[in-house]
């Protein structure tokens, strides 16, 4: 499976895309939104971010491009060339990279940010978040966009489908708030706090370390 690297530059051009799984789902993906400044749903969870933070699948970096101007240290990190430029276009720093290629930067960084649904990055989030507390320093948190409740986890295959040639298939997940708790306990952490924000219909949560960190449970994103 591939990753959507050339999605972004006609995606945003053409100003609408949806995302289809191989069961037949279809999700509109809120375009304007991501291309534009941070908005009021992206509030609560910018006004956590106190310390160095890693946006993972940063897109055109409205989160990034908003710490960095609040003074906070932010990276974005993306796969697609095209969303990287268009993040260091409005000021932000961002690598094109795919985030399980950081490994290497363990306890480096004070928050990792997961917004716009990329808990799903990869096709399980288990592996993703264990990932990302591996990159944390102690007391680091991650904080993330979870779809609605009765979603559970749902593990697929998806594109991206626009005005042109769908995109190819690549690995992705779904994770809903009710999923939550189990999926971030096999990871190592736990759900500190959760909230909706209302006019966006967006759940959203803070993870923390759990107690102890036993080892990712084989096929628990299966």
């Amino acid at each position: 499976m591939t990753q959507p690297e050339a999605f972004f530059e006609p995606g945003f051009a053409e100003g609408r895309a949806q995302l289809h799984t191989a069961e037949g789902d279809v999700w509109e993906l809120p375009l304007p939104r991501w291309a534009a400044d941070a908005g009021p749903g992206d509030q609560r969870l910018l006004s956590r971010c106190r310390g160095t933070t890693l946006d993972v699948g940063c897109g055109p970096g409205r989160m990034t491009a908003a710490l960095s101007g609040r003074g906070v240290r932010a990276l974005g990190v993306d796969v697609s060339p095209s969303a990287v430029a268009m993040a260091r276009s409005r000021g932000a720093v961002a690598l094109n990279r795919d985030v399980f290629s950081l490994d290497r930067g363990a306890q480096r960084w004070r928050h990792v940010l997961l917004v716009d649904g990329n808990v799903g990055i990869g096709g399980d989030p288990v592996r993703l978040l264990w990932l990302c507390r591996r990159l944390l320093v102690p007391g680091g948190t991650v904080l993330v966009d979870l779809a609605p409740p009765g979603h559970g986890l749902r593990v697929t295959t998806a594109r991206l489908v626009g005005a042109g040639a769908p995109g190819a298939w690549f690995a992705w997940a779904v994770l809903g708030l009710d999923a939550l708790a189990v999926v971030a306990a096999a990871a190592g952490l736990r759900v500190a706090e959760t909230w909706l924000v209302e006019d966006e219909n967006r759940w959203q949560a803070e993870l923390v370390h759990a107690d102890s960190w036993p080892a990712p449970v084989a096929g628990a994103a299966a």
